[in-house]
């Protein structure tokens, strides 16, 4: 197969970008973990019933806290500054070593989900399925729970965050897990 082909067409789709959260535990609280990252792979998966999916990659912080996450909070990104800025945010640092959420306005949603109170469009949503057929990224199939919107927008695209440097290169994959996202123990 050329990959360099391949690489074209994927860049010609120029996918809206979105920000991800995840809560380790169904509560407000210090034994809350929280995550987020900015994503490209995500779209509607079904209209009936209705569900959406989002592919993390398995280098990021956000992907461990959300294998223990029921709710995830898909936080579709406009294109203006404001959102631009929560792109390089979640998007440029890691979780690893950095609280993504701090100096944020952030709700707790369904399930503990952190939900950006500054973004204006986004569904909470409940994993029904993970599906990790061995590449870098895995598909959580989520079905919404709740959702909001300012009315149309035009998305932030893929074409608009490429200057930015990952927190992670897909390749990296933690090992041991870190202590932020290792299993809870008593």
């Amino acid at each position: 197969m050329d990959g360099d082909a391949f690489d074209e067409v994927m860049a010609s789709l120029d996918p809206p970008m979105a920000v991800v959260t995840a809560a380790t535990d169904g509560r407000d609280g210090p034994d809350n973990e929280r995550a987020g990252c900015l994503v490209g792979f995500h779209a509607q998966s079904s209209i009936d019933p209705p569900q959406h999916a989002v592919w993390l990659s398995k280098a990021n912080h956000t992907y461990r806290v959300a294998l223990l996450a029921e709710h995830l909070a898909v936080h579709l990104l406009a294109d203006t500054d404001a959102d631009r800025a929560l792109a390089e945010r979640f998007g440029t640092l890691s979780g690893d070593d950095t609280d993504k959420f701090a100096g944020l306005d952030v709700d707790t949603g369904p399930g503990g989900v952190p939900v950006l109170a500054a973004c204006a469009h986004r569904l909470v949503v409940r994993r029904v399925a993970v599906v990790d057929v061995g590449g870098d990224h895995v598909c959580f199939v989520t079905e919404p729970v709740a959702a909001a919107s300012s009315g149309s927008f035009r998305p932030l695209r893929l074409a608009a965050v490429t200057d930015l440097v990952p927190g992670h290169e897909a390749e990296e994959r933690p090992q041991p897990r870190t202590e932020r996202a290792g299993p809870r123990v008593g």
